[in-house]
């Protein structure tokens, strides 16, 4: 079969989504693969299927191939749409569960991962299907909705509670939590905050803050050893 960057199109309540998907070079039917659920930031949204690869994981898996030994599903958020939505997330957890049937995906070894709005997205998603990933990663994602989020904006997506609600719905996922400690558009005290929060409940979760680093703490991210 191919491997590599495949363009797939999944449909989800009438829309039809491209999304790309990367399959690893040693791919064999044979065996159960682990997948990485990849969500990408506000400047990749569109609806090319394509502009998500450039930022983040998809540019590791380029550059060190084999240090994503999975297959990766990099879904698109439209835009002027958010993953906060429910259709933006039906088309991305659509586009995994398509994945998972044709690539042989190993449902025990689902993760989710993503950056900025992505990393936002990463926490929603996590949060509402509690169970379904083996480990998350949000980098840099906001967790209480900032104002630019326009009219998704309500005051309970912008109350305190907001990181106790989460770290209770997701209870024991284990968590690695990654943020530039000098980053502008995200505060680093979401991170910090929801952090102590999973901690309050008695979740599992890792911080790697780094420090000097502004909103692109995703090139450190995908390339840390262990990660």
């Amino acid at each position: 079969g191919d491997t590599g960057f495949l363009n797939r199109t999944v449909k989800v309540g009438g829309a039809s989504y491209p999304y790309q998907v990367y399959v690893p070079a040693n791919w064999t039917k044979k065996e159960k693969w682990p997948v990485i659920l990849f969500l990408h930031g506000a400047g990749e949204r569109g609806d090319n299927g394509l502009l998500q690869t450039e930022v983040g994981i998809g540019t590791v898996i380029r550059r060190y191939p084999e240090r994503v030994p999975a297959i990766v599903v990099m879904s698109q958020c439209w835009r002027d749409h958010w993953w906060l939505e429910p259709a933006m997330q039906a088309q991305a957890l659509g586009a995994l569960n398509q994945s998972v049937k044709e690539f042989n995906g190993d449902v025990s070894r689902v993760y989710l991962t993503g950056l900025s709005m992505g990393g936002n997205g990463t926490w929603e998603i996590a949060a509402s299907n509690p169970g379904k990933f083996a480990a998350i990663a949000p980098i840099c994602g906001p967790v209480r909705i900032l104002p630019r989020y326009g009219s998704l904006v309500s005051d309970e997506l912008q109350s305190e509670k907001r990181y106790q609600q989460i770290a209770q719905k997701i209870g024991k996922t284990p968590v690695w939590v990654f943020h530039g400690e000098k980053d502008p558009v995200v505060p680093v005290s979401e991170s910090q905050q929801i952090v102590e929060a999973i901690k309050a409940a008695g979740g599992d979760v890792r911080y790697s803050e780094y420090v000097g680093i502004g909103h692109d703490s995703w090139n450190k991210t995908y390339i840390e050893p262990g990660f």
